[in-house]
């Protein structure tokens, strides 16, 4: 049984009706970290892992899901809205709730959902939750779909009903990804560029199975030292300061002296990130490989060392990593404190890569790493037959 066949079943044993299904896709991103909120530059791309609905229209304003995986229902009413609940149907009936709140008019639905991609790995779940609701809401109520929009709703739901302060990275690349690309995102304009990824390489991800969890917690605290960074900053260098995207290193070196060292390393990583971005941009469409691989393993030393958001198993999968033979770079992927790490491996070695990677990580740690690769895809669509 396929799992549309098995989402159909599910559907049939839930409620009434034959469902119309819709996918959006999970992420990794290759360089960018935190850089996001801070109107800077990201250059992500989505992936065959995947969030699913199985979905038809009713005729209230009532939204009845049953998540497949959890074996979990939930139920929301549009016009008598509920609180965040701190539960995962907080993404999907948040996302309801800004759809209605944007003015548009949606109708109550019977939603089944299925997700293939891991829960708190740094790939996105909740992005991929959010996108693949929004759009089965606007395409069951007949409503034409911008899918930058899309994107800025489904963000503005994490931020303003979960409760997590995120930039739009995630939820842009859910709904916009490009197939054979990577797509870098100015996050203040949201101009894109579809960077291609060498076929001589794969994007390779390894799965630490150490989970983590953002809202509320140390993500929100991060964002609130680069929002104490500029408001320090910007009197002292005068101009139109409003996020760090607008500071350079020479600006930061200069003024060190108003900030806290914890605030200064902060800032320095976000800085230096959006310089890591644009550079890596450059070098995949030249085919420079060992560049970009460079970049990343610097990525990931300014986000151990000075935004302080990766830990103990995750440093050591990329130390083993960055050892095997055909590999260009490596670093942690997606808001830290455990989840995934992101390669560039030469393609003739990926299957070697995986196997030694998988099994030096267990011996270190005790844990089984989820480890593949992947091919960039595209962004939210209905889902082909």
């Amino acid at each position: 049984m396929t799992e549309r066949d098995e989402l159909t079943a599910a559907f049939r044993r839930h409620f009434d009706g034959e469902p119309r299904f819709f996918r959006a896709p999970g992420r990794v991103n290759l360089i960018g970290e935190h850089t996001d909120y801070n109107d800077g530059f990201v250059m992500p791309a989505a992936i065959e892992y995947e969030a699913r609905t199985a979905a038809a229209a009713r005729s209230d304003n009532r939204i009845r899901f049953f998540a497949f995986d959890l074996d979990e229902s939930a139920e929301f009413d549009l016009d008598a809205p509920t609180p965040a609940r701190h539960h995962w149907s907080d993404y999907a009936f948040g996302t309801a709730l800004t759809l209605k709140q944007a003015g548009h008019a949606i109708t109550g639905a019977d939603i089944v959902m299925s997700s293939s991609v891991p829960f708190g790995s740094g790939l996105s779940s909740s992005a991929a939750f959010e996108v693949s609701v929004g759009y089965t809401l606007l395409a069951l109520s007949g409503i034409e779909i911008d899918t930058v929009e899309l994107a800025k709703l489904c963000q503005r739901a994490e931020n303003d009903y979960v409760g997590m302060r995120c930039g739009i990275m995630d939820q842009f690349i859910s709904a916009n990804g490009t197939r054979d690309h990577a797509l870098m995102i100015d996050c203040r304009s949201l101009e894109t560029r579809a960077v291609p990824i060498d076929s001589r390489a794969r994007i390779v991800v390894a799965n630490s199975m150490v989970h983590h969890t953002h809202a509320g917690g140390e993500y929100n605290k991060r964002r609130a030292s680069c929002e104490e960074g500029v408001a320090e900053l910007a009197p002292a260098i005068g101009g139109t300061i409003t996020a760090l995207r607008d500071i350079t290193p020479e600006m930061l070196k200069a003024h060190r002296h108003l900030l806290s060292e914890e605030t200064w390393r902060r800032c320095r990583h976000v800085i230096a990130e959006n310089a890591r971005v644009l550079d890596a941009a450059v070098a995949l469409e030249k085919g420079d490989l060992e560049a970009c691989g460079a970049l990343m393993n610097a990525s990931h030393v300014s986000m151990r060392d000075d935004y302080e958001i990766s830990c103990k198993e995750i440093d050591i999968l990329v130390d083993i990593a960055q050892a095997q033979p055909g590999v260009y770079g490596s670093r942690m992927t997606g808001g830290g404190f455990g989840g995934c790490t992101v390669s560039l491996v030469a393609a003739d070695k990926v299957d070697a890569f995986i196997a030694t990677v998988a099994a030096e990580y267990e011996a270190a740690t005790g844990l089984k790493p989820a480890i593949f690769s992947c091919s960039p895809m595209a962004g939210v669509s209905p889902l082909a037959e």
